[in-house]
């Protein structure tokens, strides 16, 4: 059986979960979604995961998020190539490249901008990353906004039997990021030779692996790319590249204490706290982003019209 050209097949013991990304547009640039979706809303604390591209913009052309608001949450974002210029309302202007981390926390409530650098525009320019979003526990929801920038270098590689690890955040097999975080959590980039073989690391609750290259072993089931595999708590497991070898982003953590409601770009335990939101970001209470002050994102009719999705469902967000 290949699970992974069979989704609706029979799962194996030690996947809980398959879930095959939606596809969005996002600031100009195709995204596949895989959280939340309508299976689960949440891996640990990870409720949002987009890879974007791979795909290359034409001279003249790059990505162009407008400036938006959050709250509730933490933003990751991991480039493989390609650059993003990062603006915030705290002032932040900072490019982030491949291998570097940038760490956001909305809390009580930010806004920010990615773009391509004019620059860059000046000649076609390719992009591939991941942003992911970490909802925050509920004391910490109303934190202070804040921002981090970790680069590549600072970060942990762990090298062993042909799999090679970028530790972006959180602990595992040995190591500990220097990136903090909000709860306990995991997030890796790991490359792994043809045939070689990465245990879990089986002291996180709820653990998860993206399948972004290759193919992917579990106990003798094969995983194609684009893959979101949820795997069962507390189970010793590894897992093996195909005969091209594979990359993965493995995520978890301790499981968030309670479901989140979702509404746009807005993550809360209170439906009533996505509603302030709401009317904040349309009264302008959320600032304006330095250097990116001409333009924002409206809030969308449609969402306002469908209202917040429940805690136990996915909601499409930009």
């Amino acid at each position: 059986m290949s699970v992974g050209s069979d989704p609706a097949g029979v799962m194996p013991a030690f996947v809980e979960q398959v879930i095959l990304p939606r596809t969005h547009d996002v600031g100009g640039f195709e995204v596949r979604r895989a959280l939340p979706a309508k299976e689960r809303q949440m891996v640990g604390p990870f409720i949002f995961f987009d890879q974007m591209g791979p795909g290359e913009f034409l001279s003249g052309k790059g990505l162009d998020v407008r400036p938006h608001p959050h709250i509730g949450l933490s933003t990751v974002t991991y480039l493989f190539d390609g650059e993003i210029q990062h603006r915030d309302t705290l002032g932040s202007n900072q490019p982030i490249r491949p291998g570097d981390v940038n760490w956001m926390t909305a809390g009580r409530g930010i806004a920010h901008s990615e773009r391509t650098d004019q620059a860059l525009r000046a000649h076609s320019n390719r992009l591939f990353g991941i942003q992911s979003w970490v909802a925050l526990p509920r004391a910490q929801e109303e934190t202070m906004p804040g921002f981090a920038h970790h680069p590549a270098a600072a970060l942990p590689v762990i090298e062993d039997g042909g799999a090679r690890l970028r530790l972006i955040a959180g602990h595992g097999w040995g190591a500990r990021s220097p990136v903090a975080t909000p709860s306990d959590l995991f997030y890796a980039d790991a490359m792994l030779a043809p045939g070689a073989a990465l245990p879990l690391p089986d002291h996180h609750e709820e653990r998860g692996a993206y399948v972004l290259e290759g193919e992917v072993l579990v106990a003798g089931d094969h995983f194609l790319p684009g893959r979101m595999l949820v795997f069962r708590t507390g189970d010793g497991l590894a897992l093996r590249a195909g005969p091209q070898g594979a990359r993965l982003l493995l995520l978890g953590g301790a499981a968030m204490d309670g479901p989140r409601y979702l509404f746009w770009n807005f993550v809360s335990s209170s439906r009533e706290r996505i509603e302030q939101a709401k009317a904040d970001w349309q009264a302008g209470r959320f600032g304006r982003v330095p250097g990116d002050e001409k333009e924002f994102i409206p809030l969308p009719v449609e969402r306002i019209r469908a209202g917040i999705q429940s805690p136990s469902a996915g909601s499409p967000t930009s």
